[in-house]
């Protein structure tokens, strides 16, 4: 439809592009913004206001807007655009392995030789000692196999990567047995059938979802068998009446018909968890003891590093799967090599491991201390002075998180926050939309903020939040 005459004028009304360029050049916050920046932003915003007039009906202006309002735009458009889409936030939701934030924070000492193989050349693929080619393997595979115990061990960019190259060196076109009750899936809707189709590899189902015995796979093993698999419920557990055959019982097994048995440990850990006081995990250690010819774990979970699949076993096994073609594709640079090992290297130590690397910190972090937090940020908010905020403490449970350990509740003591005149929502939207953005939780129509996950100086990041949304949100008399 053609404007008509009043829509007309307005649209004659709107400032050119090039005048627009000519209040912003006087604005020193813009200085060092790139023009096409500027143009562009100013252009969204003149195609937004001719949208609006256009459009007509209630929402379309009565007068043109004036330049001081046009450029207040851009400029809204211009942060916007130079802003990181990839930023920091605080999480306050007590998932320590959140995957939707990052999953595991790195330990302060990776990060400063992150920084330097960062900014530097390094000897990425370099032997040092010959003076030619090498593998980026050996950055981390002998520290891999000192904590394991493993004989040899690759590293490539995930888990289901390392699930995916194992299952297709070793069982391309040959049956795979694995437990009905270990089909599991993991975030994003990848299941192991999925992957295991896509190996190559022939998916032979014994047991049903919450029993299975080793007379099942004895009785599937045949010619075309080449691999029996393991896979570690992390994820979800089976209560009440269950049943599953241990990995030791599948390696004797695997012996007498002379097949190699995997365990995909998916989140994986090197730290028994029973000796905090919390519940048992199966280690890579114990897998490796166990006699696994291959076992796959997660860099980025429990075990608190970089994102990575790692691959440890028998020399035998490993070697042939380094020679996969696939290994080029799923193959990890040198920040994630760098990140690692020095993640790896803090578990030489496991008391030390804990102490520094930040998602074991908080898994293990006693509840006294999420008690003396939860009051400080409690005191701090209440310092606000404003009587609209309702705060109280609440016994409440963090989660790991990322897949991993299930039905583990971490208690913590957390504050329950609300403003009188706001929606839960609102408060929660509010924060998210904050610098930096504040993430918490809601439970029983109340907001949550869980000091287990709170890092250095974020609780007065969250004070702030409060702050400034105290200032905005109307006032109301009750």
């Amino acid at each position: 439809m053609a404007p008509n005459d009043s829509q007309r004028n307005l649209l004659r009304m709107l400032p050119g592009v090039d005048r627009i360029l000519a209040a912003l050049g006087r604005i020193a916050a813009v200085a060092d913004v790139p023009k096409a920046v500027l143009v562009r932003c100013a252009r969204l915003t003149l195609d937004a206001w001719r949208e609006r007039i256009l459009a007509g009906g209630a929402q379309a202006p009565a007068q043109s807007p004036a330049l001081e309002t046009i450029v207040e735009e851009v400029l809204g458009r211009v942060a916007q655009a130079m802003a990181h889409n990839l930023r920091r936030v605080v999480n306050a939701s007590g998932i320590v392995v959140h995957t939707n934030l990052g999953r595991s924070l790195l330990a302060a000492t990776v990060l400063d030789n992150l920084a330097e193989i960062a900014s530097r050349y390094s000897n990425l693929e370099f032997d040092l000692a010959a003076g030619r080619r090498g593998s980026r393997y050996t950055a981390v595979e002998d520290v891999l196999c000192e904590i394991s115990g493993a004989e040899a061990a690759m590293v490539v960019n995930n888990n289901a990567g390392a699930v995916l190259l194992c299952l297709e060196t070793l069982a391309r076109g040959r049956k795979v047995i694995v437990s009905r009750g270990e089909l599991v899936e993991i975030g994003g809707a990848f299941r192991i059938p999925d992957v295991m189709a896509k190996s190559g590899g022939i998916l032979s189902e014994v047991g049903t979802t919450n029993r299975t015995h080793l007379r099942d796979y004895a009785g599937a093993v045949d010619d075309q068998t080449a691999l029996l698999l393991k896979v570690h419920k992390s994820n979800y557990s089976i209560v009440g009446f269950s049943a599953e055959v241990s990995l030791r019982e599948l390696v004797a097994l695997g012996a007498e018909h002379g097949l190699p048995v995997m365990e995909d440990l998916g989140s994986g850990t090197f730290i028994d968890f029973s000796h905090y006081g919390l519940a048992k995990e199966p280690t890579v250690q114990e897998s490796v003891a166990a006699g696994a010819d291959v076992v796959t774990f997660s860099g980025d979970k429990l075990l608190g590093g970089p994102q990575a699949g790692l691959i440890v076993g028998r020399r035998a096994s490993i070697e042939r799967i380094k020679q996969n073609p696939i290994t080029r594709a799923l193959r990890i640079d040198k920040l994630t090599l760098a990140a690692l090992e020095g993640t790896l290297r803090l578990y030489r130590d496991p008391r030390r491991a804990v102490a520094a690397i930040p998602t074991l910190q908080m898994i293990t972090m006693p509840f006294a201390v999420t008690q003396g937090r939860a009051r400080q940020l409690s005191e701090a908010l209440a310092a606000l002075g404003d009587e609209r905020l309702g705060i109280s403490l609440r016994e409440l449970a963090s989660k790991a998180g990322g897949g991993a350990l299930p039905l583990l509740d971490l208690r913590s003591l957390c504050v329950t926050v609300s403003i009188r005149g706001l929606s839960v929502s609102r408060v929660e939207a509010a924060l998210r939309a904050g610098t930096p953005p504040v993430i918490a939780r809601i439970e029983d129509d109340l907001l949550i903020l869980d000091p287990r996950t709170l890092q250095e100086g974020e609780a007065a990041v969250i004070v702030d939040a409060f702050a400034t949304l105290l200032k905005r949100a109307p006032n109301d008399p009750k």
